[in-house]
């Protein structure tokens, strides 16, 4: 039986170096598979961990949908064995049901590796779906830590060094080479906090 499975957790979790491992396992197997991602930090079309890893993928739009691309694909000859789709989070409603379809219709294993909750502590729109939908929900193993050494179980972002709850959900930027991302002439970043040091606004500096 086919499986929709989806690997979450926060920031600095693995999530990337999972899916990329992932695709290793199956391909040094013989096994064909399609890979997608979204707005990864290397930019268009790619998977890329922190790590230093990354490989090349289908970049996931809002009009994609990825139920027709794959039936496509396997008309024109080519096997489909598995779906590795990294960032999910911020995959459509209708594009995490198109994966549970690929499941149900179509018999292929389908992984999908996001973040739960965003800045605000509310779960992404893809991840709830993929909640609803997945035949198994997998906490990576993987605990990033907060500033203070507990464990991080929040992504906070940090605009000109302050930390905000509104905005935006998915903020993309220039990335510049301390890793920050410019946004109309400010500054972004994420912190990885626990919850104590998440509602106290306290980034530890």
């Amino acid at each position: 039986m086919a499986e929709l499975v989806y690997y979450c957790g926060t920031m600095d979790s693995g999530k990337s170096t999972l899916a990329l491992q992932t695709v290793h396992n199956h391909e040094s197997r013989g096994r064909n598979g399609l890979i997608f991602t979204n707005r990864d930090r290397n930019g268009e079309g790619w998977i890329s961990s922190r790590l230093g890893l990354q490989k090349s993928a289908i970049e996931v739009d809002t009009d994609l949908n990825i139920h027709r691309l794959t039936i496509e694909r396997m008309s024109l000859g080519e096997r489909i064995d598995f779906i590795i789709c990294d960032e999910a989070q911020v995959y459509s409603e209708k594009q995490i049901e198109e994966l549970a379809m690929i499941v149900d219709g179509l018999g292929i294993d389908v992984y999908a590796f996001g973040l739960l909750s965003d800045f605000r502590t509310k779960l992404f729109p893809g991840s709830q779906r993929l909640i609803e939908l997945a035949d198994r929900v997998e906490p990576l193993q993987v605990k990033a830590l907060c500033w203070c050494g507990e464990e991080a179980t929040h992504n906070a972002r940090v605009v000109n060094g302050e930390m905000v709850t509104e905005g935006e959900t998915v903020v993309v930027g220039d990335v510049v080479d301390d890793g920050e991302q410019k946004l109309f002439g400010d500054t972004v970043r994420y912190e990885l906090l626990c919850r104590t040091h998440y509602r106290n606004y306290d980034l530890g500096t």
